[in-house]
């Protein structure tokens, strides 16, 4: 037991020291961002929330493409429910420069996406078609692989449906995993080997 406990500590003392490895080329991006978790206790009781599940793959330092889903619920007691959806790919950039970040263990970021989305409130004025977003955001690295987010962005949709656009501005708050490239191909061999 002790020897998994000093293998455990010196582990986690290697990661501390490699803190600046996240965003390297090869490496993967993988997490949430959570918004507009709302509980209304009083009339109409209404229940709101936001997630959107993301991954990326770094294809250079401090730049990452991937893939994002949308998937937004709100129920009222009597206003009926409303249901939001969207996947598509996002684009991330990593600002690098230490003169703008403002702590040692944050990154600014700015963040794009485009795909297929709908807003459909249960009041009317749906929007399915285009959707597209951007804005941005601020991870604060809490370990060497594990960030909390916040992000502000633009959403906007362009369609069809009894409203042709739709906009509005989020203010995400969430956290990303990032995996080491090295990590990720000694996971995939061990897979390999199991079987």
């Amino acid at each position: 037991m002790s020897k998994t406990l000093l293998m455990l500590g010196i582990i986690l003392c290697a990661a501390t020291f490699s803190a600046k490895a996240q965003l390297q080329k090869g490496d993967v991006m993988v997490g949430a961002d959570l918004a507009d978790f709302n509980i209304q206790l009083n009339n109409p009781n209404t229940f709101s929330m936001t997630i959107d599940p993301k991954a990326a793959w770094f294809i250079k330092d401090n730049v990452a493409l991937g893939a994002y889903v949308n998937l937004q619920l709100t129920t009222a007691k009597s206003a009926g429910t409303s249901v939001n959806y969207g996947v598509g790919a996002l684009g991330r950039y990593y600002v690098a420069d230490k003169n703008v970040n403002l702590l040692k263990s944050g990154r600014w970021f700015f963040e794009a996406n485009v795909g297929i989305e709908g807003s459909n409130p249960s009041t009317g004025n749906s929007t399915n078609g285009l959707g597209i977003g951007f804005g941005p955001g601020y991870a604060y690295f809490i370990s060497p692989n594990v960030a909390l987010e916040t992000l502000l962005k633009y959403q906007g949709i362009i369609g069809f449906g009894s409203a042709v656009t739709s906009s509005y501005l989020d203010l995400n708050l969430g956290f990303q995993i990032y995996f080491p490239s090295k990590k990720i191909r000694q996971m995939a061999k061990d897979m390999k080997n199991n079987k």
